[in-house]
C-alpha cells in the first residue's frame, strides 16, 4: 500500500532541509548557509502516533525555467513531487518576512489544490515576530510558527499533518526488507546514471558536471519480490582536494552512507586504464567497515583491449585484496551488465549471512594450523575453539590462552583459511579473541 506523501516546498535557504532532519529518523538533509544546497529530493518515512507518511524535501522552487542545466532539473523535480503530494508543508523564513518571491510559489501551490499547511520558521527570533501578521495575507489555514533547529511546535505541527492525512496512514505495513546498497565511487563516474538504471526512472540528478549530487539519496526498489534500499552518494576525492566547506559535508554525507550500508557498490571508470589510489583506499574502508563490497567497472564502451590490459595489470598489484572482492564491466550509458548487477548484490549479500558449525570451523582451524603452524616469538600459537556469534559481517570468535599473539598477520591467516573453504567473495569477516572462561 502507497503512503500518503507529504513534500515539504518553499523557495530556498528557509530552513526546509533542518525541518526535513528534525521530522526524519532515518534519512538526513545536508544543511548549509548557502543557496540552492539540496538539488536531489530526500525522502524518508515518518510515523507519529500511529500514523506513518512518506516525508520529502525538494530542492528550493523557482518559478522561472533556468538556463542552468542542473537548475532547472532541480525545478522540475520539486514541481514534480509537488503534484504528487498529499499534503504541501510550505516553508517561510520568518525573519525575512513575506518575499514577493513567496507570494509567487504560493499561487502556484494554490493551483496545485492540494492539502496545505504553512510553517513559518524561525518564530523564536524577535525579528520574526515582527513579521507574523504578514503571513495571514497568504490566506492559507493552517499557519504555524515554529523553529526547526531548536524543534519548538514540532509536535504540534505532526499533530495538525496527522489531523489531515489521508485514512490509509494508520495502516501498518508489513516490509520484507533486504539490504541496504551503497553506490560509492569518485566524482563522475556514472553513479547517478547507474542509480537511475537500477530505479527505472531519473530518480538522480545527471550532469557531467563533477559534484551534481551534494548528498545521499536513497530509494526503495523491489528485486525477487525484496524491498532493497539503494542510495546514491556525493563522489569522494582525495582529502587534498577537499578545499570548501560544502564539499566537506559532501563527502561525510557519502561516508556516514557507507556506515549504514549491508553492500556497497564500488563505481570505478574503466576507461582510466589504472585503479586510482583513492579508490584502493574507498575499497578498504568499506572492508575494514566491514560491509560486504562489489566493485563495478562503469564506461565499458569506452575501454578498448589496451585499456583493459592496463587496467588489469594495474589491478594485479593488489591481487591478495581485489580476489576477495567480485568484479564486474558494465556500461551506463549503453546497459551493457546492468541486468547483472543486482543479482550480484543480492549474492554477495546472502554470503555475508552464511553460517557455520562451531565444530566445523573449530576443526578446520586446528587442521590449517597442522600443516602450517603460526608462532610468536618462537612460541607455537594454539587454538582451542572457534565460534560464530554474528552475520552481516560474519563474525568468528577465537577462543585461545594467548589472544594477545594474533595480530593482522595471524588473523590474515585465518580469513585464507576460511575462504578457501567457503564461498565468501566480496563479503568481510570479522574476528575477536578470547580466553576460555
Amino acid at each position: 500500500m502507497t503512503l500518503p506523501r507529504v513534500v515539504i516546498v518553499g523557495r530556498t535557504n528557509v530552513g526546509k532541509s533542518t525541518l526535513f532532519n528534525r521530522l526524519s529518523v532515518n534519512a538526513k538533509s545536508m544543511t548549509f548557509d548557502f543557496h540552492g544546497v539540496t538539488r536531489d529530493f530526500i525522502k524518508d518515512t515518518v510515523e507519529w502516533k500511529n500514523r506513518r507518511f512518506e516525508l520529502i524535501d525538494t530542492g528550493g522552487i523557482s518559478l522561472r525555467k533556468s538556463q542552468d542545466e542542473i537548475q532547472e532539473q532541480v525545478r522540475q523535480r520539486a514541481v514534480q513531487m509537488m503534484e504528487q503530494a498529499d499534503v504541501l508543508l510550505f516553508v517561510c523564513d520568518g525573519t525575512v518576512g513575506l518575499t514577493s518571491e513567496d507570494q509567487e510559489i504560493a499561487k502556484t501551490i494554490r493551483k496545485a489544490n492540494k492539502k496545505i499547511i504553512l510553517v513559518v520558521n524561525k518564530a523564536d527570533n524577535t525579528a520574526s515576530q515582527e513579521h507574523e501578521h504578514e503571513f495571514q495575507r497568504l490566506g492559507f489555514e493552517p499557519i504555524l510558527f515554529m523553529s526547526a533547529i531548536h524543534g519548538t511546535g514540532i509536535s504540534d505541527l505532526l499533530d495538525t499533518l496527522c489531523s489531515i492525512l489521508p485514512e490509509t496512514a494508520s495502516v501498518t505495513l508489513e516490509e520484507n526488507l533486504g539490504p541496504k546498497i551503497v553506490i560509492l565511487g569518485k566524482p563522475n563516474v556514472g553513479k547517478s546514471s547507474l542509480m537511475n538504471l537500477l530505479v527505472q526512472e531519473e530518480r538522480a540528478i545527471v550532469s557531467p558536471v563533477a559534484g551534481t549530487t551534494r548528498e545521499a539519496v536513497t530509494e526503495k526498489i523491489s528485486f525477487y519480490h525484496q524491498d532493497l534500499i539503494l542510495t546514491d552518494t556525493p563522489g569522494v576525492r582525495r582529502k587534498r582536494s577537499i578545499d570548501e566547506k560544502l564539499e566537506t559535508m559532501m563527502v561525510k554525507s557519502a561516508f556516514r552512507a557507507v556506515e549504514d550500508a549491508d553492500v556497497v557498490m564500488l563505481l570505478i571508470d574503466a576507461s582510466s586504464r589504472a585503479i586510482a589510489d583513492q579508490e584502493l583506499k574507498l575499497a578498504f574502508y568499506v572492508f575494514e567497515h566491514y560491509k560486504s563490497l562489489v566493485i563495478l567497472f562503469n564506461k565499458e564502451d569506452l575501454s578498448d583491449e589496451d585499456i583493459k590490459k592496463d587496467m588489469d595489470f594495474s589491478l594485479s598489484v593488489y591481487h591478495y585484496f581485489l580476489k576477495k572482492v567480485p568484479q564486474l564491466y558494465i556500461s551506463a550509458k549503453t546497459g551493457k551488465n546492468i541486468g547483472k548487477v543486482l543479482p550480484l548484490v543480492k549474492q554477495v549479500y546472502e554470503r555475508s549471512r552464511q553460517q557455520f558449525s562451531d565444530d566445523e570451523i573449530t576443526l578446520l582451524f586446528k587442521e590449517a594450523l597442522k600443516h602450517k603452524p603460526l608462532y610468536h616469538q618462537s612460541m607455537i600459537i594454539n587454538v582451542k575453539r572457534a565460534r560464530q556469534i554474528a552475520v552481516n559481517p560474519i563474525t568468528i570468535v577465537i577462543i585461545t590462552e594467548t589472544p594477545e599473539w594474533f595480530g593482522p598477520t595471524q588473523l590474515g591467516f585465518f580469513d585464507n583459511i576460511l575462504r578457501s573453504k567457503y564461498d565468501l567473495q566480496g563479503a568481510p569477516i570479522k574476528f575477536l579473541t578470547r580466553k576460555p572462561s
